[in-house]
């Protein structure tokens, strides 16, 4: 197993590194998330597919640890820990995947345009909790080109029902959490000058929830729903990375209405606009 995990990580790198010396830096815009399952709802399954209808081309890639804190981050990259599953979605949309992979292979894997931090979900409106956040990010930096843009991820509040341990330090009230995580993404923002865009999916999440009157949108309580939750999330990294508005995009899941897929764009939009406040 150990043997497949390298032929996978080398075949991994060899790709990304293929990219890097034929695609124009012009014309392809390459993002990695250090993130968990968020940002798994968020980028592996309709981000791409809305870049390819705008006529977008994108490279994504994708650190996973299930639930994973900052703290975590930043430890896994001191020790330099073969701790992550690596996902990487091509210019062709397809995907190839490598687990026991290093931050810092990742991070030496592709001249990346954007790489996304975030906090743990039960924490994400806890500020205390990202003080290891100025160190994980100047570690991304030593790393990366000069002109690697960082951006925050904000995520989103659970639906009010969720049965989520970490629910009940904010009342068990999703507009409290949503709150507390707008508060601590301001404070992020403010101390951390590196990180110059912030991706609005929680934002964008609750606007559609409001707009629907489904304060869920959520699979399990805290997950995206599979079709329209993550819809709406991909919509809102799409406006805030690629920097066109959404709204008309002709891309819409097997099973979404066009109504749904309205109520996504809007949303994500609406979510754009009140960041940029």
């Amino acid at each position: 197993m150990k043997h497949l995990t390298l032929i996978l990580l080398i075949c991994l790198t060899t790709s990304f590194q293929a990219a890097a010396r034929t695609d124009s830096p012009d014309s392809v815009t390459r993002i990695l998330a250090i993130g968990n399952s968020f940002s798994e709802d968020a980028l592996d399954y309709h981000f791409h597919k809305l870049c390819e209808a705008a006529g977008k081309k994108v490279i994504v890639g994708n650190l996973y640890i299930g639930g994973c804190p900052i703290d975590r981050h930043w430890l896994n990259a001191r020790t330099d820990s073969a701790a992550y599953r690596f996902r990487r979605i091509g210019l062709d949309g397809a995907t190839i995947e490598a687990h026991n992979v290093k931050l810092s292979d990742a991070l030496g894997s592709d001249s990346w345009n954007f790489v996304s931090f975030q906090q743990a979900s039960g924490v994400s409106g806890d500020y205390s909790s990202f003080s290891k956040l100025p160190e994980l990010i100047r570690y991304v930096s030593d790393r990366t080109p000069d002109d690697t843009e960082f951006v925050w991820h904000q995520t989103w509040a659970y639906s009010p029902d969720s049965d989520h341990g970490e629910f009940p330090k904010y009342n068990r009230d999703q507009q409290t959490m949503y709150n507390a995580i707008i508060a601590a993404c301001s404070e992020a923002i403010k101390d951390n000058p590196q990180l110059k865009r912030i991706v609005p999916s929680g934002t964008a999440v609750q606007i559609a929830r409001h707009e629907s009157g489904d304060f869920n949108l959520t699979r399990d309580g805290y997950h995206l729903s599979l079709l329209l939750g993550r819809y709406i999330a991909s919509c809102a990294w799409f406006e805030a990375l690629i920097g066109e508005s959404v709204i008309g995009n002709s891309y819409i899941p097997y099973g979404m209405t066009e109504a749904q897929a309205k109520l996504a764009q809007e949303a994500a939009h609406a979510a754009m606009a009140a960041t940029r406040h």
